[in-house]
């Protein structure tokens, strides 16, 4: 954390408080005009040949479009849009209370350099989708044992939501071709720049933490080490629990039939 203290004495400037909040606020209005007019949205889009002719807006623009919220006009569409953008303003929030305005500035725009590439490289119409779902891993980072509702009544932590959406997106990057496996990568920068060396760096101490209990358990274990041992025939308590011990006068321990001589006895 470190380095991102000594990016943000240098470039605080970029830091945009409620940069989320205003990010829903252009979001819910882009879905109001493309409900109106569905042509509307083909203005905003991630389209590569389109930015190489000037429209350059469309680098920023993209992230308004709620394509993945579902198709605007239907029944359920507006209930939906609103849940999800309460949602993304709930996380943004937190992570920004948590994290700070500069850090989650700064992770927003690595995912939207990110989602850019991708769009560029390999076609990915996708972008805005997975930049949400990074916000939704940095939450789950900090946030792992946040309870949240699905569907407003089935209770989960949000670190196991994660692991379910990091599940699917593992079976989408297995199912499908190389090009969709590369934007996928490209477009989760941000989350791998950011907490890719902490995961492992956690996952290295545990694993020496590990070891070290592990060693100190093994040293820890009692030893089957005999408390009585003849110092002629090596016999202990353990090898004939018959057996009776006593110290001789050399200062040796025998066993009775080894003594050196009853003399030799010491109580």
């Amino acid at each position: 954390m470190s380095f991102l203290n000594t990016l943000e004495r240098r470039f605080s400037w970029i830091a945009i408080p409620g940069l989320i909040r205003i990010v829903v606020a252009l979001t819910a209005l882009v879905y109001l005009l493309t409900f109106l007019n569905p042509a509307f949205v083909s203005v905003l889009s991630l389209s590569p040949g389109r930015i190489l002719h000037g429209e350059v807006w469309r680098l920023v623009t993209y992230i308004f479009i709620p394509q993945s919220f579902g198709q605007p006009g239907s029944a359920l569409s507006p209930i939906w849009v609103l849940v999800a953008l309460w949602f993304l303003l709930f996380i943004g929030d937190r992570l920004e209370h948590a994290w700070g305005a500069f850090n989650l500035t700064l992770y927003f725009l690595v995912g939207m350099i990110g989602t850019t590439i991708a769009a560029f490289l390999f076609g990915a119409q996708f972008s805005n989708t997975m930049l949400a779902s990074s916000l939704f891993f940095a939450f789950a980072h900090f946030f792992p044992d946040e309870v949240i509702y699905v569907f407003f009544v089935l209770p989960m932590k949000v670190k196991w939501l994660a692991w379910i959406t990091a599940a699917l997106l593992l079976f989408g990057f297995v199912a499908s071709p190389m090009s969709y496996r590369m934007a996928l990568i490209v477009t989760f920068a941000n989350y791998l720049i950011f907490f890719g060396p902490g995961i492992v760096r956690t996952a290295r101490n545990r694993q020496q933490v590990a070891g070290r209990r592990r060693r100190f358990e093994e040293a820890a274990q009692p030893e089957d080490e005999a408390l009585h041992h003849c110092a002629t025939c090596g016999a202990t308590e353990q090898t004939n629990p018959n057996l009776e011990f006593r110290v001789a006068r050399d200062g040796e321990e025998y066993c009775v039939p080894h003594l050196p001589s009853a003399s030799s006895v010491q109580a």
